[in-house]
C-alpha cells in the first residue's frame, strides 16, 4: 500500500474512532408546551419543567446515564415506599423562604408563615430559548410574584446540560434584579435556596413518623445507605449547616454506588456557601440563613443581604451526577475545573 492511500486512510479511520465518542456527549434540547426535554448522546436526562403550573420551574426526572433516577419522584409520581413530606420539594429548583418578606420556597401548608397567604410563586417571563450542541443551553427570564400577584423581583438564570466520561453535569446561573424603585431583602432563613431532593434509597437512615398497630404515631427508621460529605471531610449528619467548597450525597444501590455533588462557585457571595444537607434527603447550598447555620438564634439577621433598588446578584452552581463515592468520582477534581472555569 502506498503512503498516499495509507494517509486518507489513517485519518479516516482516526475520524471514525472520535466520532463516536463525540455522539455519545452531544446534548439535545427539546421543546415542549411546558418542558424542554434534554437528552444526552440519545439517552434521557431530565426535563426543564416550567409550565405545568407549579410554583416555580424545576427538573424532573434526573437519570444517570443506565437510567437510574437519582431525585424523588413525589409529588410528580408517586411511587410505592417513598416517602410523602414536603411536597414542594421538587427534584430540583432555585428558591427561597423570604424575599422581601415572601415565602417563594414553601408552598400552602409549608413551615414558613405556613399559611398561603405568605406564598410566593415565580412565572416564566415570555419566551424560553433552547439550544442542543457539545453543551446544552436554556436561558430563560422569571417573575417573582406575590401572592397578591405584585411584582418583587425579577431574575436571569442560564442552565446548561454536558457531561463527560466521569459523569453528567448541570451548571445553574441565576441573576437576580431588584426592582428599580424597590431594595430587595433575601431574608435570614434555612429554607433555601439552590437544592435538590435526592431518592429516597440515596438518603440516610432517619426517623418518620408512623401509625402503630394501634393507630398511635410513633417514630421508626426509614431511609436508605446514603452518606453526605463535603469539601472538608465533615460527613453524614455532622455536615448540615457547614461551610465548604462542595458537598456530595451518595449511596449504593443495585450493586452500584451513584451520588449528587453541589459546587459553590468561588465568585459565589458568602463563598464557600452553608450546606443544607439533610438525612431525609433535602440537599442544597443557601447562602442566606446564617443564623441558624450557626446556631444563633438571638441574631435573627445575621444572614440577611439586601441587593439594592435597581441592583443584582448572581449565583452561579455545578450539580455532578456520578458513578462512586466522593473518591472514585473524583469529586475534588472536578470541582477544581469548575473553579478556573472548565
Amino acid at each position: 500500500m502506498t503512503t498516499r492511500v495509507l494517509k486518507p486512510l489513517v485519518l479516516a479511520c482516526a475520524a471514525a474512532a472520535l466520532t463516536p465518542l463525540h455522539a455519545a456527549n452531544d446534548v439535545k434540547l427539546t421543546k415542549l408546551a411546558d418542558r424542554v426535554q434534554v437528552e444526552i448522546g440519545g439517552q434521557p436526562f431530565t426535563d426543564y419543567v416550567f409550565g405545568d403550573g407549579a410554583s416555580r420551574s424545576y427538573c424532573y426526572p434526573i437519570l444517570a446515564p443506565d437510567g437510574m433516577p437519582l431525585t424523588r419522584n413525589f409529588p410528580m409520581k408517586k411511587v410505592e415506599g417513598e416517602e410523602t413530606d414536603h411536597p414542594w420539594q421538587k427534584s430540583f429548583w432555585f428558591a427561597h423562604s423570604a424575599v422581601n418578606g415572601v415565602d417563594f420556597w414553601n408552598e400552602a401548608g409549608g413551615d414558613v408563615g405556613k399559611s398561603s397567604q405568605f406564598k410566593g410563586h415565580t412565572v416564566v417571563d415570555g419566551d424560553l430559548e433552547a439550544t442542543s450542541g457539545a453543551v446544552g443551553t436554556i436561558h430563560a427570564r422569571d417573575r417573582w410574584l406575590s401572592p397578591e400577584g405584585k411584582l418583587m423581583c425579577t431574575d436571569e438564570r442560564t442552565v446548561r446540560f454536558h457531561a463527560n466520561d466521569t459523569g453528567r453535569f448541570i451548571d445553574f446561573e441565576i441573576t437576580l434584579h431588584a426592582l428599580p424603585d424597590q431594595p430587595l431583602l433575601m431574608g435570614d432563613n434555612k429554607d433555601g435556596t439552590m437544592a435538590t431532593r435526592v431518592a429516597q434509597w440515596m438518603t440516610m437512615q432517619h426517623l418518620i413518623n408512623a401509625r402503630d398497630a394501634a393507630g398511635k404515631t410513633v417514630k421508626k427508621e426509614a431511609g436508605g445507605t446514603g452518606h453526605i460529605v463535603t469539601a472538608t471531610g465533615v460527613r453524614d449528619g455532622d455536615a448540615w449547616g457547614t461551610r465548604s467548597d462542595w458537598c456530595d450525597y451518595h449511596a449504593e444501590h443495585e450493586g452500584k454506588t451513584y451520588g449528587i455533588a453541589i459546587f459553590d462557585h468561588p465568585q459565589n457571595f458568602r463563598h464557600p456557601t452553608y450546606w443544607m444537607a439533610r438525612d431525609y434527603g433535602l440537599f442544597g447550598a443557601n447562602p442566606f440563613g446564617a443564623h441558624d447555620f450557626e446556631k444563633k438564634p438571638a441574631e435573627p439577621h445575621l444572614g440577611d443581604y439586601t441587593i439594592p433598588a435597581g441592583g443584582s446578584l448572581t449565583l452561579r452552581y455545578r450539580f455532578f451526577f456520578h458513578l462512586g463515592d466522593e473518591k472514585a468520582a473524583h469529586v475534588a477534581e472536578n470541582y477544581a475545573d469548575y473553579a478556573v472555569g472548565k
